[in-house]
């Protein structure tokens, strides 16, 4: 049976956000701008606290990398939106005679995940703050302390500038009854998780973003930089303990530098598995066929010490070599963990197959990254690949989302186009939490005669 206290509670919380855009509603763009600076110095200013309080609650990653990538992602929105236009006349084209009018989505609902939740809140809220919104999370119960301890921080920063807190909530008892009430009751809903929560959200009647499953896989060219390839690939694996969804979880090298690829990843600090150290590996992580929650994003000395592998000190991350792809070869999927699979090619055509039989397993539409120096097979890569997002000569993890090295946008949340599952295939920016609204005024007819129309078609 419904539980209608809870229907209720939510109704509640919808309602003073409703109430709560009121204040901001006729900001214009300089105000919610100076807003979200705010809530951006806020994040730079507790980004080791709030980093803490996550690795305190979920166990997993470490501090410095939760900290780091809070202060660069603060900075990087926004220096993004030092051009970006949400209120009033936000874009015109006199050659058409067009105006478009930013305005609110309204209340949005932004469901958060277990692995990133300081950041899934801070960046929504500069998002939805920016587009003067008002937004309730509903957090994982792995996360639900920490996402709670970040909203309560940005509430009072609201009230300390003489805003109503109820512009950010938080449900503190999170459950997947009151993450559909939400959901059901928003205007917008921003889904980060896993595949089953969004499909909920693209199930609940409101208008949603989700994001797809990561399993990045990077495609090493002939003649490329091996040591350049193996430390961007440790670089990803340290980013956080590989929490992310762009880590890469696999390299495929050609035959003929296959060896040579291995011995560059020792050099930066991986162990290359036995066949029975794989074995071993499999068992621990996948046990019961599924990842082990509590290995997950984890350093590679507890993994290791886990499946009983005896690694060198000092070792970073782990390499597996694999050579099938799906439910049989646990490894060819994502792994969330500093486990990286390596294949072997024959062609850098067979390369891309490759990929693509990967995704067709786990991963589709969210990224790749290629490392070479022809523009020609960049551009074949690209075009013959399902993703959405190509990383070229960098890991991934420090393209898509944004970076100071890349002109990706920064963001918290992926979209994977439809071979992921979503609506988008690009990055949910601001630009995805306002509505906008056209002005046509007439324009001289400009008719084109059938032969320009047609051409030669008869």
């Amino acid at each position: 049976m419904e539980n209608s206290t809870t229907h209720h509670e939510i109704v509640e919380k919808v309602d003073r956000a409703r109430t709560a855009m009121e204040s901001i509603v006729g900001y214009d763009q300089d105000q919610a701008l100076d807003l979200v600076r705010a809530v951006a110095r806020l994040a730079i200013d507790n980004a080791e606290r709030w980093g803490r309080i996550v690795l305190d609650e979920t166990g997993m990653g470490n501090v410095e990398s939760k900290t780091n990538r809070t202060r660069t992602r603060a900075r990087g929105l926004l220096r993004d939106y030092l051009s970006a236009r949400t209120v009033g006349v936000i874009e015109e084209d006199t050659a058409l005679n067009l105006l478009k009018i930013g305005k609110p989505v309204g209340v949005v609902a932004s469901v958060v995940p277990t692995t990133v939740p300081e950041g899934v809140v801070f960046m929504g809220a500069m998002n939805a703050l920016l587009g003067r919104n008002a937004m309730i999370c509903s957090p994982h119960p792995r996360a639900k302390v920490s996402t709670a301890r970040v909203v309560e921080d940005i509430r009072e920063l609201l009230s300390s500038r003489g805003l109503p807190a109820d512009l950010l909530q938080v449900i503190t008892e999170p459950s997947l009854e009151h993450t559909n009430h939400l959901m059901a009751q928003s205007d917008l809903v921003v889904a980060t998780g896993g595949a089953g929560m969004v499909r909920a959200a693209y199930s609940s009647g409101t208008p949603a973003y989700g994001v797809g499953a990561g399993n990045s896989v990077a495609v090493v060219d002939r003649g490329a930089d091996l040591h350049h390839v193996a430390s961007e690939l440790r670089d990803s694996q340290m980013s956080d303990y590989a929490i992310g969804c762009s880590t890469e979880n696999a390299v495929v090298l050609l035959d003929e530098e296959y060896d040579a690829g291995l011995q560059a990843m020792k050099e930066t600090e991986a162990h290359v598995c036995t066949s029975d150290e794989k074995r071993r590996l499999q068992d621990a992580l996948f046990a019961g066929g599924h990842l082990n929650a509590d290995l997950i994003c984890r350093s590679a000395e507890t993994i290791a010490e886990a499946a009983g592998i005896a690694v060198p000190a000092g070792t970073n991350w782990l390499v597996v070599e694999e050579d099938g792809v799906g439910a049989e070869h646990p490894f060819s999927g994502e792994k969330l963990s500093v486990v990286v699979a390596a294949y072997r090619s024959n062609s850098f055509e067979d390369s891309i197959e490759l990929v693509n039989r990967i995704h067709a397993y786990s991963g589709a539409g969210h990224s790749c990254g290629v490392y070479s120096d022809s523009r020609e097979h960049v551009l074949e890569f690209a075009e013959r690949t399902f993703t959405t997002r190509v990383a070229v000569n960098q890991a991934t993890t420090k393209s898509n989302a944004g970076g100071w090295t890349t002109g990706m946008p920064f963001t918290i949340n992926l979209g994977c186009g439809t071979w992921g599952g979503n609506v988008l295939s690009a990055n949910v920016t601001w630009r995805e939490y306002i509505n906008t609204t056209w002005v046509a005024s007439p324009v001289e007819p400009v008719i084109p005669d059938d032969d320009v129309l047609f051409g030669h078609v008869a």
